[in-house]
């Protein structure tokens, strides 16, 4: 935790980063499909890519609230620069740190901090994508070494990771998610193969891509905490990263808003600026409610995650909500926008094809409400009057 002052100099720091540097190189962005590496460097030279990391390997030790004001701040710019680094803060790092081995914290906890090193999480597979229980990849032992063969798919980073958070299952005779394990793969691995860069909807900047293993040969040591705690491993580190979700969410809901406010006091129909019709008023009044609420569970959710709490429930509530929300933002910004939001000479046609995804990826929105379900089947009614 850091104390109040640095915080709020990195933050506003970084608020002038985001209004000076990557807001004017959006435009770039997309139509390059990708981040400058100047700015890719700067963000490492602001610490961003180790926020979450503690300071003994080289990153900034924030808590998760102290996280999520950074990422309110960072992600009021296309949520591409987010996705950069935000493997490395988050599935990409959490079972290292959380699982991993001296040596293995050792050998790539600085790297990621630093940026040196870029992180990916292969968990999604062809046939295998909110069932995660049901991963088909296989790691077989060989001796004291495992062989690993299998197809990932839609993995962030891939392009540049040096290093993969692989699951794989590694019990041949189970079907469910008892069977799985961890392994971390470095690129250089023969038998690993990077597939094309996807072509997406939107976030330009944000490289996906499908990473295959065939007959990729690891020793034991690659194997990241015991074996069958896979799921586990990746369980843990999602419910991290769904409330940083929900918090980029919400710094773009942020964005959105100010984007439609600035146009609806600048734009004039019927001889008066449009933020003088009560219909768009209406639009901005309820963005606004949706994103001050979001940005309360969200806030609220990082807090009861810091005391160690149980918030898996929350986590999914906030990621459910954020997402769902700020599609609706955009959605508003466009109309308030009318044609011109439809065009690319304006930010808000490119920043409604990056929200998107937020209701896909790190869970989808179907699949939230079905955690929220059952954890609320579980607790009971009771777990209304204690929360």
């Amino acid at each position: 935790m850091l104390d109040r002052e640095t915080l709020t100099q990195i933050l506003d720091t970084l608020e002038r980063f985001v209004a000076e540097e990557l807001i004017p190189a959006e435009p770039r962005l997309d139509a390059e499909g990708g981040v400058p590496p100047e700015l890719v460097a700067r963000m490492a030279e602001l610490g961003l890519f180790g926020m979450a990391l503690p300071e003994e390997w080289g990153g900034l030790g924030l808590t998760l609230e102290e996280e999520i004001e950074v990422l309110l701040v960072l992600c009021r710019a296309s949520l591409s620069f987010r996705s950069v680094l935000g493997i490395n803060n988050g599935v990409g790092s959490y079972g290292i740190l959380k699982y991993g081995s001296e040596d293995q914290k050792r050998r790539h906890l600085p790297r990621l901090a630093s940026g040196e090193e870029i992180a990916a999480f292969c968990l999604t597979e062809p046939d295998v994508g909110s069932d995660a229980a049901s991963v088909r990849s296989r790691a077989r032992r060989d001796g004291e070494a495992w062989v690993l063969d299998g197809s990932k798919r839609y993995i962030t980073n891939a392009p540049h990771a040096g290093v993969f958070t692989v699951i794989a299952r590694t019990d041949p005779e189970s079907r469910d998610h008892k069977g799985l394990s961890a392994f971390l793969v470095e690129r250089d691995t023969p038998g690993l193969s990077v597939g094309p860069t996807d072509r997406k909807l939107g976030l330009a900047g944000s490289h996906t891509a499908d990473v295959t293993f065939d007959g990729c040969r690891l020793p034991a040591e690659a194997m990241l905490g015991g074996e069958g705690e896979g799921f586990k491993i990746a369980m843990s580190a999602l419910e991290r990263g769904r409330i940083g979700i929900a918090a980029s969410a919400v710094g773009m809901s942020r964005r959105l808003i100010d984007e439609a406010l600035a146009y609806a006091g600048e734009r004039k129909t019927f001889g008066k600026p449009i933020a003088e019709h009560q219909l768009v008023q209406a639009m901005l009044a309820d963005s606004e409610a949706e994103a001050f609420a979001a940005r309360a569970m969200v806030m609220e959710a990082a807090r009861r995650y810091d005391a160690g709490e149980p918030c898996g429930k929350q986590a999914s509530c906030c990621k459910l909500f954020a997402a769902e929300a700020v599609g609706r933002i955009a959605d508003r910004a466009l109309q308030i926008f009318g044609g011109a939001g439809y065009m690319r000479d304006y930010p808000i046609e490119q920043l409604y094809r990056d929200v998107r995804v937020l209701r896909i990826y790190e869970g989808t929105s179907q699949i939230q409400q079905l955690i929220i379900a059952k954890q609320m089947l579980r607790d009971g009614p009771s777990a209304l009057r204690r929360h």
